[in-house]
């Protein structure tokens, strides 16, 4: 079984193992691959691995050795999947590895808006300190998170794992959904505009969908307190970046911390870019070393369960 790697570079910059991937048969490896050779390195493969790299109709219908296809992620999108069942090529990807790490990074962004420790420190290595006539100064508010109200929007894995941090410094936790599955005691599930209009903190933790593309709307963002957050670890396409650009500069609400953006890395236009009270990371929430470990080691379960011939974390249910 030949197996070929198209894009490591993310998953694994060098600090995690390949051996037990190159266990299950002659791999190649390759740290990115230009959309152009990507027929050239998956001919011949039985098996690819892609985490950003787009594998079309086309490209999958010039590779006839392909038997399997495993995403080095949880979206999947990059895959033409109905190509892929049509030829009985199964799709899998890993849908738990960052659960934790994701909702470690909703809280740095929270508290960095809420507590500004790196301009602070940034100013006391600049020697403002050292010539302050005050023992003590800030720039803005430092807001206490206990007693806040926290409103997650997705009360999935993430999002639940994200309630159980607030819950620890003692926030007040809503979530949007209109029929929980099971109870989650001090949990209160409100419909989505409340939570926008009665919220301290928003975070997203759902998927992108027609039904959830730009959820966040001039219309949601004028609904929610001056002195709110806005914090965005799921995906950039969940809020209309024109609005929430608007917003901020006109202080209709106090910051956004975001991880993701519309487009990926972002244009140089993209307004967000140069707003104000606006912290944005490169996409980096899933990222720890434990997690980016999970997701290897999953990817290698399910390739491992496919030469079995059981299925595991397919997403696009191959019949026969």
């Amino acid at each position: 079984m030949r197996i070929v790697v198209l894009d490591a570079h993310a998953l694994n910059p060098g600090d995690l193992d390949w051996g037990p991937l190159l266990e299950l048969g002659p791999c190649e490896v390759h740290e990115r691959t230009d959309d152009q050779r990507i027929v050239e390195r998956a001919q011949g493969a039985d098996c690819v691995l892609t985490n950003k790299t787009r594998l079309t109709r086309s490209s999958l219908a010039l590779l006839p050795a392909l038997r399997y296809i495993g995403v080095l992620a949880t979206g999947f999108n990059v895959v033409d999947c109905d190509a892929a069942r049509e030829r009985s090529i199964p799709v899998t990807n890993v849908p738990t590895y960052g659960t934790d790490s994701v909702a470690q990074l909703t809280f740095a962004h929270i508290l960095h808006l809420a507590s500004h420790v790196g301009p602070l420190a940034r100013s006391v290595s600049q020697g403002r300190w050292n010539a302050s006539r005050d023992w003590s100064y800030w720039d803005a508010p430092l807001l206490e998170l206990h007693g806040l109200v926290m409103g997650i929007v997705g009360f999935g894995r993430i999002g639940r794992a994200t309630a159980r941090v607030a819950r620890a410094f003692g926030m007040t936790i809503v979530a949007a959904e209109t029929n929980p599955a099971g109870s989650d005691p001090g949990v209160r599930f409100v419909p989505l505009d409340e939570l926008f209009r009665t919220s301290d903190v928003v975070s997203l933790h759902c998927p992108l969908t027609e039904d959830t593309r730009k959820i966040v709307s001039r219309g949601r963002l004028a609904m929610m307190k001056q002195s709110a957050f806005l914090i965005n670890t799921s995906r950039g396409g969940l809020v209309d970046e024109a609005a929430l650009a608007e917003a901020l500069r006109a202080g209709q609400i106090a910051g956004a911390g975001l991880d993701v953006l519309s487009e990926e890395p972002p244009p140089d236009d993209n307004p967000l870019l140069a707003a104000p009270n606006c912290i944005i990371t490169p996409h980096v929430a899933w990222a720890t070393k434990a997690a980016r470990q999970r997701l290897l080691d999953e990817a290698v379960e399910n390739l491992r369960a496919f030469r079995a011939g059981i299925e595991r974390n397919v997403v696009n249910r191959v019949q026969g």
